[in-house]
């Protein structure tokens, strides 16, 4: 048997294969980012909707509990209510001069205004509120089509919307 010199075979890409591959890549990353950007605002209306149905329950709960009125409030400084009805400060749950829950301000740009402009929504110690309330949660800058509106009712039941209606209807 004859011993055959073994040809030394390149291994790896070339240039040009990585480039395709690079120009592919970089293709499908310009697509995909627009849809991340749209999940994740998505996701923080959401969670801001949630926390606020969260509140309104805790005070509901506490004033039936505490048989005494608790307060569902908007509040800059997370330890008494503000009166200018700005919620995308933050808000608390109050009973007396006792906070129960704080929530920290939204992000910048987020809107989260009261339809009537009311800064406090008040849970009897029978657990209903003294009126209906319906807070809607947006982004302002740059506007955006998604918006999420909590609705508390006089009964103290909440409820969640959902909108795509491309307007940030909160004044």
């Amino acid at each position: 048997m004859r011993n055959r010199p073994r040809t030394a075979r390149a291994r790896g890409f070339t240039l040009i294969e990585l480039m395709v591959t690079v120009a592919v890549l970089v293709v499908l990353v310009a697509i995909a980012v627009p849809s991340f950007d749209g999940i994740r605002l998505s996701m923080r209306l959401s969670n801001y909707a949630t926390s606020l149905v969260a509140g309104s329950q805790l005070a509901r709960s506490e004033a039936i509990k505490r048989n005494a009125p608790v307060t569902l409030c908007a509040s800059a400084n997370g330890s008494s209510c503000s009166t200018n009805g700005q919620w995308e400060a933050g808000w608390i749950v109050l009973s007396g001069t006792q906070v129960l829950r704080a929530e920290s301000a939204a992000a910048t740009g987020y809107l989260l205004r009261e339809a009537g402009g009311a800064s406090a929504i008040v849970f009897q110690a029978t657990g209903v509120g003294a009126s209906q309330s319906r807070i809607t949660i947006c982004r302002s800058t740059p506007s955006a089509n998604q918006s999420r509106a909590v609705s508390i009712s006089a009964t103290g039941r909440t409820n969640i919307t959902r909108s795509n209606d491309g307007t940030c209807t909160a004044t």
